[in-house]
Order: structure tokens, then C-alpha cells, then sequence
């Protein structure tokens, strides 16, 4: 993985693309977080990410002229809360190709109110029930979803499913999926396939959901899908994520 730096952005391609943006190309570097942006002066329309390592959507300094992000091909799984602050003027997020698998994880992009074009093809969350309705309904500004046309027929059909009793039902449920994905909802598959017990799996999702901060989450789930382990009782560490990491870093050094 190459780390996103001052000097990467300042040697990377820039151009005017076929829509007549400046456009920042920054595929394929491997890059695991977006960091540095301010080196870029706010002097793009487009960046573009695609085939990245990126696993969640953060990390922009204030950037009022960026409409257009291209994150295809990356492993995004989160999105960061108050985007509008940061990036006021997006138009267009392309997500196709991540690891997003909850209706509510989306969520945090409905404070974008200029967003118009947005794709979600191949994640997980497309196979939800309802989802192309979901999201119409909470994105009321979108013209474009995974790149088709957004009709009229389907704004009435999201609108008379969500406003009845069984659309408020499905939203309090999509909610509440969305609040146990975020402190590691992976966490069980990778578990799985290091062997772990059912109560060892417990005690990691515990430490993850008590961590101080997205970073810490990241940390504690990147150690343990390259089988970094804790040993020991969480309880006895400390109960906290805070705990769980400084034991995993005595185990086994850092990462």
C-alpha cells in the first residue's frame, strides 16, 4: 500500500476530461485512506480513485469546487458523517465495486444536497429488498442511480411505500441494521476464518463497538484480518478497544 502524500498528488496525471473538468488521476496506487487532499489546492472538478484500497469515505479538507469523486474498484465499507462540510458541492459519487452491505450505511450521503448521480453497482447492499426505492426516497435530488434514470413512476412508488405503515416499519429496521454494521459487522466471516469461538467472536465485536474512534475500528479490524489475535480475556484487559490494541501490539509487534 502507498500511503497518499503531498508528492504523490503533485506528480499524479491532470487533465481536462471529455466532460470538461479538470480531473486529479489517482488510480491504482494502492491507496488505503484519503489524506493530503489539501495538496491539491481545491483545483478540481474530478478525482478519481478508482482501483484503490480505500475502506471508508473521509478524510477531505474543505474542497468547494470537487463535484465528482470515482472511487470504482476500492474496499469501502463506511461512509463518513457530515461530508457536506467538507465536500458541499458533490454531484457525483461512483461506489461501484465496494464493500458497502447495509441500506442505512448509505445514509451519511444524504447531507450531500446537490448529490444527482450516484452508483452502487456491485456491493452487497443492491441485493437488499427495496433498495433502488430506498434510496430514491432518501435522496430526493438524485436523477441518476447505478447510471439509470431515476422516473417519475418510481419516485411515486418510493414515496407510497415509505409513507405507509410498512415503509416506516422497514426504515426503523434498516436503521437499526445499520447501527450494528458499523462497529464491525465483518468481523464474524473473518473470525470464522481464523478458527475463532463463538465467545471469542463476542469479545472482539465488544472491544471493536467500545473503540474511541473510526481509526481505532480500522486498527483493530486490519489486525485481525492478518491474524493478529489477542490473547487472553477481553474483561481482564481492560474491557475496551483501547486495551484490545495495546495487547495486540504487545503480542505481536506493530503492524
Amino acid at each position: 500500500m502507498v500511503k497518499l502524500t503531498a508528492e504523490i498528488i503533485q506528480n499524479s496525471m491532470q487533465y481536462i476530461n471529455p466532460v470538461k473538468d479538470r480531473e486529479l488521476d489517482l488510480r491504482g496506487y494502492k491507496i488505503p485512506e484519503i489524506e493530503n487532499l489539501g495538496a491539491t489546492g481545491d483545483q478540481f472538478d474530478t478525482i478519481d480513485f478508482s482501483d484503490n484500497d480505500i475502506r471508508r469515505l473521509d478524510g477531505f479538507p474543505y474542497l468547494k469546487r470537487l463535484k465528482c469523486l470515482l472511487l470504482n474498484n476500492n474496499r469501502i465499507m463506511r461512509l463518513g458523517e457530515h461530508l457536506e462540510e467538507h465536500i458541499p458541492n458533490m454531484e457525483t459519487v461512483v461506489l461501484t465495486g465496494n464493500q458497502i452491505e447495509e441500506l442505512g450505511d448509505i445514509d451519511p450521503l444524504t447531507s450531500l444536497e446537490k448529490l444527482t448521480c450516484l452508483s452502487l453497482l456491485h456491493n452487497p447492499v443492491t441485493a437488499k429488498p427495496h433498495y433502488r426505492l430506498y434510496i430514491i426516497h432518501k435522496f430526493p435530488n438524485l436523477r441518476l442511480l447505478d447510471f439509470r434514470k431515476i422516473t417519475l413512476k418510481e419516485k411515486k412508488e418510493a414515496k407510497h411505500l415509505f409513507k405507509s405503515k410498512k415503509g416506516k416499519e422497514l426504515q426503523k429496521e434498516i436503521k437499526e441494521r445499520a447501527n450494528t454494521f458499523v462497529p464491525g459487522g465483518e468481523v464474524q466471516n473473518i473470525a470464522k476464518s481464523k478458527g475463532l469461538t463463538d465467545d471469542e467472536v463476542e469479545k472482539i465485536r465488544e472491544a471493536i463497538a467500545k473503540a474511541a474512534s473510526l481509526d481505532e475500528v480500522e486498527r483493530l479490524q486490519q489486525l485481525l484480518e492478518v491474524g493478529h489475535i489477542p490473547g487472553g480475556d477481553v474483561q481482564q484487559n481492560g474491557n475496551n478497544g483501547h486495551a484490545m490494541l495495546a495487547n495486540m501490539e504487545v503480542e505481536d509487534g506493530p503492524a
